[in-house]
């Protein structure tokens, strides 16, 4: 059955040009050229429950802006998504409390403050009861193996322990869906490949269903069955990733994945 459903989604946004020198800005002021970035173009798929999905692409393919519409951070401009049978960008409260998105360019923690301080937080924000709370933070602490630093200043912490805390802040109140946008970027092979296996791990013991961002083929390949490529906000393919090197008209879509320095 199917938990994430999408239909034809659509998302543009607006901008301007404006040439160089001062002569040009005082002429936008007045004449401004506007133009549209097609970032989604109506696209369309659907994930059923406990599946782990990578969704994969170029820079500015249109992943993270379809997380984000997925999430209720943005507005599509049209077209249809219901995850776990909420539209997202209705923001229930039902809804925000049943998924959890991990973005490995922006951070939930106080940079200032210990882990331990925000994973309080979200206690109070999820309504977690002390029983769950002392009782998840201290399973998913082992699994991490973070117990002696969740005391830490977060700045004190390495990039791939700040990760685990992230995924710790996500997962406390038990989210039955996870976006993760690139939750591996700028690791070691060593973190990398420690994170993966959580997530593996946390999926089989949840059952939750997992759409991931990555430009690691590693972390596609060892973590998901089927991947949805996109590029220039067209779905170019939808399917095991086994069956990609049949797929000649995709090369295009997939070719800066492949690149060297991607394949880690």
């Amino acid at each position: 059955m199917s938990i994430i459903k999408v239909e034809n989604l659509v998302k543009n946004y607006d901008y301007y040009s404006k040439e160089q020198g001062l002569r040009n800005s005082f002429r936008n002021i007045f004449n401004r050229k506007k133009l549209v970035k097609e970032a989604v173009k109506n696209i369309s798929f659907s994930i059923d429950a406990g599946e782990i999905v990578g969704f994969i692409g170029p820079n500015g393919a249109g992943k993270t802006t379809t997380l984000k519409i997925l999430s209720g951070i943005l507005y599509p401009t049209s077209g249809d998504a219901l995850v776990d049978g909420f539209t997202p960008w209705e923001r229930k409260k039902q809804f925000k409390m049943n998924f959890s998105i991990v973005m490995g360019q922006k951070t939930q923690l106080n940079w200032d403050l210990p882990a331990l301080e925000t994973f309080y937080l979200n206690k109070h924000i999820y309504e977690i009861s002390d029983t769950d709370y002392k009782s998840v933070l201290g399973e998913l602490s082992e699994l991490l193996e973070v117990g002696s630093l969740v005391k830490t200043q977060v700045r004190r912490l390495s990039l791939g322990e700040r990760m685990k805390m992230e995924l710790i802040a996500a997962l406390l109140h038990k989210p039955k869906i996870l976006f993760l946008d690139e939750p591996t970027i700028g690791l070691d092979l060593i973190s990398q490949k420690n994170i993966r296996e959580f997530i593996r791990l946390y999926n089989q013991k949840t059952n939750a269903t997992v759409l991931l961002t990555s430009h690691y083929m590693n972390d596609i390949e060892s973590l998901c069955k089927r991947s949805i490529i996109i590029n220039e906000g067209i779905i170019a393919y939808d399917g095991e990733l086994s069956g990609i090197s049949d797929e000649l008209s995709i090369e295009d879509a997939i070719s800066e994945i492949y690149q060297k320095g991607a394949v880690a």
